[in-house]
């Protein structure tokens, strides 16, 4: 196989225009576009009608994660502001639930906006959560590069830091749609489906999903199960260098049950469409942990997929099937009595990439020059660019609030 750093990211641009992008979403969910892609035939309908077009016996994958309101915003003693925005925990292997039920000090790692204001020791905020006065105090304990690690403390040993963001926090909309969050933002930017909150951007495919289409779904014999990895900033991050062996991928921790292991080692050779690229590169992932297990290459807990794993173990994924690697896991669940595994991946999904578990994708309309295009092209090859020429001349609604696509090669 060619050597998949050297792809040149020129190759994934396409000439979106601002008009194209969707700055709010349609009033009903399930109303958007859905542009078809089965096998080599490109159609559209309205996403309501998805499950025309899914196989019988198809198990679609949802993330349940949701997204925090993670920017903050202090004023220093001139009245300046600055924004602290949440990233990512930086205490317990970087879990959001724990960090976000606290009641005590926590750590994160942040980015800080109009930094050169910041000068003191610490910032501080009034708030009232449910009607208690509380003082928030931030500290900067580092710089690292583009972010700062910062702590959070409060007085108030009664509420969590996830009622903090709740009452202090912004919703943190995508910097392209180029606007504030307004309230509508609270409700249509999460998913019906979010559950456990850590994400700093909502995984997109599934704002489609209205409670009827996935009743509609489950009547017609489409099964579900659900992973969460919870969505960074670095999603935003287009890739800048020329070519994509240059770029650095976002970790992003993902959080499996076991019942979801179990259900995709019974459905490995019927359909299984992960719901976005979030759902996709978790259950893809899933292989790889299992194929390191297989090899005794994780001595520890702490389960990792780098960016270039699956290129590295090309010759022994060859021989490995996807089912031996989902029973790894159990096994490994089995020996350390777990119900959950809790793992970081950095995994690029690119042209050359061999698919292991996934038959097929439902997601968004990406950015030029993005990873997320990259891994369409994954998926359906150069035909990336017939699907994005229809969307464009037919006027579909592009990125977070935009319409949506099947794909099933």
């Amino acid at each position: 196989m060619a050597d998949v750093r050297k792809i040149l990211i020129e190759a994934y641009d396409y000439p979106l225009q601002e008009h194209q992008i969707a700055r709010y979403p349609l009033e009903q969910r399930d109303q958007s576009k859905l542009l078809l892609q089965l096998g080599k035939k490109i159609s559209e309908d309205t996403f309501s009608q998805l499950g025309h077009y899914l196989p019988s016996g198809t198990l679609l994958i949802t993330n349940e994660t949701k997204v925090i309101q993670a920017r903050l915003h202090f004023k220093n003693a001139n009245g300046a502001s600055i924004e602290v925005f949440c990233l990512e925990p930086v205490e317990n292997e970087g879990d959001s639930q724990i960090n976000i039920s606290s009641k005590s000090p926590v750590k994160w790692k942040c980015f800080v906006g109009n930094s050169k204001r910041w000068k003191s020791d610490s910032l501080r905020m009034e708030i009232n959560p449910s009607g208690f006065g509380t003082l928030i105090e931030v500290k900067r304990l580092e710089k690292k590069g583009d972010h700062s690690i910062i702590e959070f403390s409060w007085d108030n040993q009664e509420i969590t830091f996830g009622q903090i963001l709740e009452t202090a926090g912004e919703l943190p909309l995508p910097p392209y749609l180029n606007r504030k969050a307004e309230n509508s933002d609270s409700i249509r930017y999460q998913t019906i489906f979010a559950q456990n909150e850590g994400s700093v951007a909502a995984p997109t495919a599934s704002l489609h999903f209205s409670k009827e289409v996935v009743d509609s779904l489950k009547s017609k014999g489409i099964s579900f199960t659900n992973v969460t990895l919870h969505v960074g900033a670095g999603t935003f991050k287009p890739v800048s260098t020329d070519t994509i062996g240059e770029h650095d991928m976002h970790a992003e921790r993902i959080f499996v049950s076991r019942a979801t292991v179990e259900k995709l080692l019974s459905h490995l050779g019927k359909p299984i469409i992960p719901i976005g690229t979030t759902s996709m590169r978790t259950i893809e992932s899933l292989y790889w942990i299992g194929l390191k297990l297989l090899k005794d290459e994780i001595t520890s807990q702490v389960l990792k997929v780098d960016q270039w794993t699956p290129y590295k173990y090309e010759y022994e994924a060859s021989t490995i099937s996807a089912e031996r690697t989902l029973q790894a896991i159990l096994m490994f669940m089995d020996t350390h009595n777990l119900n959950e595994i809790h793992a970081s991946t950095s995994v690029m999904i690119a042209p050359g990439y061999t698919f292991k578990i996934a038959t097929g994708l439902i997601t968004n309309f990406h950015q030029p020059k993005s990873t997320l295009l990259l891994l369409v092209s994954a998926l359906i090859g150069d035909q990336w660019k017939d699907v994005y020429d229809y969307a464009l001349r037919n006027n579909f609604r592009f990125l977070s609030y935009g319409d949506s696509c099947l794909f099933i090669p």
